[in-house]
């Protein structure tokens, strides 16, 4: 790789089923456009540690359908580690990186941007399943997500029927209902909770007449999603942390399901069932259009940083891939569109 010009990738906080193709998408690119490529390992924490691997044909061959990522990940922000962001501006400078594309969600963009508006030549790809980033439509990640919990719904729904129970599915989403309300007008769900319509005790007696309503239609069951950052009474529901990597700043949620559910069968003497999906959302095979926007997305990347357009993130538009100033992710999460969730609150009980 002497006397190449070089450009590094990373990605950083929690993983998503698509990172790989946009990693060979972006690498291949660069390839193909005269670059070296290196992959810069477990996100931020590879600049501290000083590991890295050139990236070249053979690793980032057949990989477009693998999930997870090559180049590993954590939650590691630069701002968290004392001298953490001249860590990687020195690393930047002894690999000789021309431009780092770095995927991450809604964190690490805003921390990207800042590194940004210090002189770092940075370009960054939204990546969650969440799809709570600002500025596009879709991020990676999420269409797969959708799938994964919609599976998860059709076998529940089953097993509902047969047993004439309700059951509630608690899927991720800690600040934003973009998966339950996906996922559950998908499968035709009966109610659906979110992070963006807190739970008091009003609602909750409504959707208990609801339950009860379709018990004594003959309906014997009942399907209920809600995101893990549901609020109920005003709190979310947290779970405690066993993972030394964290930089202490991110809750983690679950529980709200459990919580629901033994309130909801105190109330209605229903049989009542709960299930996490949990971790299965991030994992595994990316579905078509994550790794068709993935794609996208690497290739991109890579055109923004040839043309020195630094400081932007790429984004979907309608079926328009463009990018974004970093500034716009970095202001705060992307809640649900509310007009998405009245068309699936249509069908609901």
């Amino acid at each position: 790789m002497e006397g190449k010009r070089r450009i590094g990738i990373l990605t950083s906080g929690g993983d998503c089923p698509g990172l790989n193709a946009a990693i060979r998408a972006a690498a291949k690119t660069a390839m193909r456009d005269g670059y070296g490529v290196i992959g810069i390992n477990h996100g931020w924490q590879g600049f501290l540690d000083n590991d890295y691997q050139v990236l070249d044909g053979m690793k980032t061959s057949g990989i477009i359908d693998r999930g997870g990522t090559i180049l590993g990940t954590s939650r590691l922000s630069p701002f968290y580690v004392e001298n953490g962001p001249q860590f990687v501006f020195d690393g930047v400078k002894e690999l000789g990186l021309e431009g780092l594309v770095v995927l991450g969600g809604d964190g690490t963009l805003a921390a990207t941007d800042r590194l940004y508006r210090m002189g770092l030549p940075v370009v960054g790809i939204p990546k969650t399943i969440d799809n709570d980033v600002r500025g596009t439509d879709f991020s990676i990640g999420f269409q797969t997500a959708v799938q994964i919990a919609t599976d998860a719904l059709d076998r529940l729904r089953s097993y509902a029927e047969s047993h004439h129970r309700v059951m509630l599915l608690e899927v991720m989403g800690r600040h934003a209902g973009w998966i339950a309300t996906y996922a559950g007008m998908a499968n035709g769900a009966d109610a659906i909770l979110i992070p963006e319509i807190p739970m008091d005790s009003e609602k909750i007696d409504a959707l208990c007449r609801m339950l009860l309503a379709r018990n004594e239609k003959g309906i014997s069951f009942s399907i209920v999603v809600v995101a893990e950052g549901t609020r109920l009474d005003g709190r979310t529901v947290e779970k405690p942390v066993h993972d030394r990597s964290r930089d202490g700043q991110e809750r983690i949620l679950g529980g709200i399901a459990d919580v629901l559910g033994g309130i909801i069968a105190e109330k209605t003497d229903l049989e009542i069932r709960v299930s996490t999906l949990g971790y299965v959302q991030r994992g595994g095979t990316p579905v078509a259009y994550d790794r068709s926007l993935a794609t996208a997305f690497g290739v991109k990347a890579v055109e923004l940083i040839t043309h020195r357009e630094f400081g932007q993130m790429t984004a979907l538009k309608g079926n328009r891939v463009t990018s974004v100033p970093l500034e716009i992710p970095a202001g705060g999460t992307k809640t649900l569109n509310l007009n998405i969730y009245r068309v699936a609150e249509k069908f609901f009980g």
